[in-house]
């Protein structure tokens, strides 16, 4: 699989590179400017509030359109994006464009990472998904590994902006690697005869789905549980690092590289070993928990980055629990719309945590913070997972 479909890989490889530069930059540069951790969970809630709510709107348009055009013009246009940013900040200046340009930039990952989902759905049907979202989240690793990195020692040489242009070459040079993929022949017709509703109808549809279908309303919310941690450990890592910690944008980075890492180290034991979903799930929520907290301690650098190590690594873990178990509900005909809907439930608390941490951070010290949405996670995942359990839900 992985060598016919090498292209596949490599494109995906280049646009979560690219994405990855451009997520660097925006609570980096927005601290550097503004000396203030509430600063950076604002601007993270104001990036990441568009992409999220996009998502059941995206969904509809996967059960609608190509998700292979989706996916390509999702590239094409966010390579656009950059550079509209990039001008509008060289004539008008000031740090919103950036901010802007990130949340266009989110949107439009949106429409990407469903039509992505749809493709491996549909494109690998004779494989293990839990395997094939490994693999690609494999694949997509190796672009966060390299992203800070390459954000961050470029920006010791040149300014914010000239970052920006990489990254549109990337986005740019992600749609060449995808035209040479062979697999697109494989896609898999979706099933006929489903009806056709008005947007508003499909939305209302995918959201009556949520509810009714057996173990979807205990899973998005485990979800929104772990991405509450994401979110303000994303908010505020920087803070928290170069400044609370008085670390160097190069250690930050380190740290990025080192949680990538630990993904690969986790998905790669996700690939070859087929755990039973529930432990999959418990397992990855559990140690994310214990990361949330080693971060909130704020004792020393190095037990934050313990903790740090623990929430990347196995965030992805924990997707790949959640995407099979949605794979394995909802039907092939529904399943754009309704998982468009159940990400943007899944991903609303991560703004969330973003305003939290504007709210209730003080200067460069998030722990309160911290401490206080691991308490909250983890009585979320005692009360849902046992749920699961005691319904003998997989």
């Amino acid at each position: 699989m992985l060598v016919r479909d090498r292209a596949f890989f490599a494109s995906m490889f280049l646009t979560v590179l690219a994405d990855q530069i451009l997520l660097f930059l925006v609570p980096l540069v927005i601290f550097q400017i503004t000396g203030d951790v509430a600063w950076s969970g604002l601007a993270f809630f104001f990036e990441t509030l568009p992409r999220y709510l996009t998502f059941p709107i995206a969904g509809i348009l996967c059960d609608r359109v190509s998700p292979i055009l989706l996916l390509r013009f999702s590239r094409i246009l966010r390579a656009a994006a950059c550079v509209i940013g990039i001008a509008g900040q060289i004539a008008f200046g000031g740090v919103w464009w950036l901010i802007g340009l990130s949340a266009i930039v989110g949107v439009l990952t949106t429409q990407g990472l469903l039509a992505l989902e749809l493709v491996l759905v549909r494109a690998f049907a004779d494989q293990r998904f839990e395997k094939v979202a490994s693999y690609g989240q494999l694949a997509a690793q190796m672009g966060v590994v390299l992203g800070p990195l390459v954000a961050a020692y470029l920006m010791a040489f040149w300014p914010w902006q000239a970052v920006v242009v990489v990254a549109t070459v990337l986005f740019v040079l992600a749609d060449f690697a995808f035209l040479l993929w062979p697999g697109q022949a494989r896609m898999t017709a979706l099933p006929e005869g489903g009806p056709v509703r008005h947007p508003v109808a499909d939305l209302k549809h995918a959201l009556t789905l949520v509810w009714q279908l057996p173990g979807l309303m205990q899973a998005i919310l485990q979800a929104a549980g772990v991405n509450l941690i994401i979110g303000a450990t994303l908010a505020t890592a920087a803070a928290m690092m170069t400044g609370f910690f008085a670390q160097s944008e190069q250690v930050y980075a380190w740290l990025q590289v080192g949680g990538a890492l630990a993904t690969l180290a986790v998905l790669t034991l996700t690939a070859h070993v087929a755990f039973r979903l529930t432990t999959l799930g418990l397992t990855a929520y559990g140690l994310i928990c214990l990361g949330a907290v080693l971060t909130g301690l704020g004792a020393h650098p190095l037990v934050y980055a313990a903790g740090f190590l623990l929430i990347a690594g196995f965030d992805k873990m924990f997707n790949i629990y959640v995407r099979t178990l949605r794979k394995e509900i909802i039907p092939p005909e529904e399943f754009g719309k309704t998982t468009g809907a159940i990400i943007c439930l899944n991903n609303l608390s991560q703004p969330l945590a973003g305003l939290v941490v504007a709210l209730f951070a003080a200067g460069d010290d998030a722990r309160a913070v911290l401490l206080g949405l691991a308490a909250g996670m983890a009585v979320l995942g005692l009360a849902t997972f046992f749920w699961r359990v005691s319904n003998r839900q997989p």
